[in-house]
């Protein structure tokens, strides 16, 4: 009967993490969302509240991890129990990660605004952020449904979101060859889009943790990636 108090005790505690995390995963959805809408639009406002809104991100990736490590010293989980906790640690630390690039463009639009519109760019690279946020809640709905197929998908998914960085970067540079004035917005909407190509990255790396979480072992092929054509 104890036995069955502790277990009880812990399913219900890791519940309640995970309920923090697909918390924490639908602010870092919505950020990516409003990152590109605010870019698009050229939305300063809007921009400044994707910003302010990465503080909660990271406060709740504070409170999984506290309360992950509250788990650990006072249930003490072993083998499949302890695999899942420390998966939703690595799976909070890179919505983090998500959240604070999200920002990042956030912060590059409010520069943005004030420069020459570099007339294509900002749909296409909206795109990559619409696919990027796809997989993201694609890959939630595999954490929370310990779905490794659905995971695996999402991995696959990754190339083509390199595919269409590899797309952007050419124009860019085909933007900034032919007219100057071109150079310094490419320049920041360049590093937008890196930063749209690292969101993929670290929603990849989620995937792989659902994998590992759901059959003990990390995915053995390697992740397709597309070659970049900036390395």
């Amino acid at each position: 009967m104890n036995d069955q108090h502790i277990v009880s005790a812990f399913d219900r505690d890791l519940e309640g993490i995970q309920a923090h995390v697909m918390k924490m995963g639908g602010l870092v959805e919505a950020a990516i969302g409003e990152a590109a809408n605010a870019m698009v639009a050229r939305d300063q406002e809007l921009a400044e509240q994707v910003r302010a809104a990465d503080k909660a991100i990271d406060a709740l990736e504070e409170l999984i991890n506290e309360r992950c490590a509250n788990l650990i010293a006072l249930r003490a989980p072993a083998a499949v129990d302890l695999r899942v906790v420390l998966s939703v640690m690595k799976i909070a630390g890179n919505l983090e990660r998500i959240g604070d690039y999200a920002k990042n463009m956030a912060k590059r639009t409010s520069v943005l605004v004030h420069m020459e519109q570099v007339e294509g760019a900002h749909a296409s690279l909206k795109r990559m952020a619409h696919e990027v946020q796809l997989m993201l809640k694609d890959v939630l709905d595999a954490f929370i449904q310990r779905d490794k197929d659905l995971a695996r998908d999402v991995l696959e998914r990754d190339e083509g979101v390199d595919q269409m960085y590899n797309a952007l970067f050419r124009e860019f540079l085909t933007f900034m060859m032919e007219d100057p004035r071109y150079i310094t917005p490419c320049m920041h909407l360049h590093f937008m889009a890196k930063n749209t190509e690292r969101m993929g990255d670290h929603v990849t790396a989620i995937a792989e943790q659902v994998v590992y979480l759901v059959t003990g072992a990390m995915p053995d092929e390697a992740r397709p990636k597309a070659t970049r054509l900036d390395a």
